[in-house]
């Protein structure tokens, strides 16, 4: 029994020694995704104007990263707040651990140099060397080409700085071993596609903007497969629950009865204040779909996208309860 018991002992202490090995292999191993680049991205007038159209209404950094007014419909950003974060993408959501959107104002990311932004980015890695979780979508953004994220720099060096102190992201246990090893180097497109080609260009388009991060359901931190753009996620509002649409062109549970002119006037019509203004009441239909910010997109862009989802994404049968009002 002794010398059982010893044997016992001896594989723990082994598992032991073996799993804070891993642990600081990890911690010392990992993000590997090299230095932030000694670079300066040039604020001329056009990369302003680029930046500011993806960050407002394609990839939508400031709806992230700015409070947002739930008591209105699409919980539009509240004026005052562009960028300052704070925003709670926590583990009511389902996610492992509770994340906070940056400050990405000139008040916080003022001492950054640009290439430590253009790393968190396109790659997931902070100032500090730690990984950001992908609830903030690197992977797409890595994929742009690499002067759309120079455009997307040099806009938010122009936002007005905001002192916002934003609580520290903390991830659960094993998600803050396994985030670490889920930042990656950039894989840039050469160009944007040309608008010749409107699925490809649409392609690009979808990518910059993120559609599969709401649109897709997850299972315990990961996309669940063969779902992609099948909606499902679960968002929970002050007034209930809602749920991201599948925006598959299944024909029974998704936008396959839509024409290219009611996705884009889906869009468009969001332009319109009336959708913002009125106050809603506590158990109302409400979206956490920053439609207000997305209506401001190109006809051209939105159109693309559609041409996308129509021809390169299989429509996926999932009906989708969209809201559950809370009891």
């Amino acid at each position: 029994m002794k010398t059982l018991l010893k044997i016992l002992l001896g594989i723990v202490g082994v598992l032991a020694i073996l799993a804070i090995g891993g642990v600081i292999y990890l911690n010392s191993a990992y993000p590997d995704v090299g230095e932030a680049p000694d670079i300066t991205v040039e604020r001329t007038p056009d990369r302003i104007a680029r930046g500011e159209y993806l960050a407002m209404h394609v990839s939508m950094c400031i709806d992230c990263h700015s409070e947002r007014d739930y008591a209105r419909y699409a919980a539009p950003v509240k004026s005052g707040t562009h960028g300052q974060g704070g925003e709670l993408f926590g583990e009511q959501m389902g996610l492992p651990g509770n994340f906070y959107a940056s400050n990405l104002t000139p008040a916080n990311l003022g001492e950054w140099t640009d290439g430590e932004l253009y790393r968190a980015i396109t790659s997931g890695v902070g100032r500090d060397g730690r990984p950001l979780f992908p609830i903030m979508p690197y992977t797409h953004y890595g994929k742009m080409t690499r002067e759309d994220i120079y455009s997307i720099i040099a806009y938010l060096r122009t936002l007005e700085p905001i002192e916002h102190d934003v609580p520290a992201s903390e991830a659960a246990f094993p998600m803050s071993l396994i985030m670490r090893t889920i930042p990656r180097e950039p894989e840039h497109a050469e160009a944007i596609p040309s608008t010749d080609d409107l699925v490809a260009y649409g392609g690009y388009m979808i990518n910059a903007a993120g559609c599969a991060e709401c649109h897709t359901p997850m299972e315990k931190g990961e996309f669940i497969e063969g779902m992609k753009y099948a909606g499902g996620m679960e968002f929970p509002l002050p007034g209930g629950t809602v749920r991201a649409m599948n925006i598959t062109l299944d024909t029974e549970t998704g936008i396959g009865g839509w024409t290219e002119e009611m996705f884009v006037q889906r869009f468009r019509s969001y332009a319109d204040s009336v959708y913002a203004e009125p106050q809603l009441g506590p158990r109302d239909f409400n979206t956490i779909m920053p439609w207000r910010m997305y209506a401001g997109m190109t006809d051209e862009d939105l159109r693309a996208i559609y041409a996308y989802l129509k021809s390169e994404v299989k429509p996926v049968k999932n009906a989708v309860v969209r809201y559950t009002p809370a009891k």
